[in-house]
């Protein structure tokens, strides 16, 4: 296998991105998805069926409250963010299969997959530049 193979073969074994999160979701897959993201961003916005688990804790809060054999996808704020990475970092070096939901909240919600704040369901919009929207 030549090193490009390795290399894309490796980063699709611990990535995904938020239409085959949402697929797995609409296929009742089991996983648990875990925003990594600190209160405020929580507050102010989240992937609809997430649970709120910022990366700092996950240490001590992960093994009391996700089982070990839970496959679970993290995510963060958008490309321009690493704290996926370091979430995802935290639930591997506990034992996790663990992935990391590539273009974070920023493009689930441009995507126009389900999100919502401390108020409820939010309005979903559909971003012609990162998909193609049909009518």
């Amino acid at each position: 296998m030549t090193d490009a193979a390795e290399y894309f073969r490796t980063r699709l074994s611990v990535e995904t991105d938020p239409s085959d999160v949402y697929a797995a979701q609409k296929a009742d897959d089991r996983f648990v998805l875990v925003d990594v993201r600190g209160d405020d961003a929580w507050s102010q916005g989240r992937v609809t069926g997430a649970i709120h688990m910022p990366y700092r804790v996950i240490p001590e809060r992960a093994s009391s409250e996700i089982p070990l054999d839970m496959p679970v996808v993290v995510y963060c704020w958008s490309p321009g963010c690493n704290a996926g990475q370091k979430g995802a970092l935290a639930f591997a070096q506990l034992g996790y299969d663990v992935r990391e939901m590539i273009g974070g909240y920023e493009y689930w919600v441009r995507e126009g997959q389900p999100f919502e704040n401390d108020e409820g369901p939010c309005e979903r919009v559909f971003d012609a530049t990162v998909m193609v929207v049909r009518r």
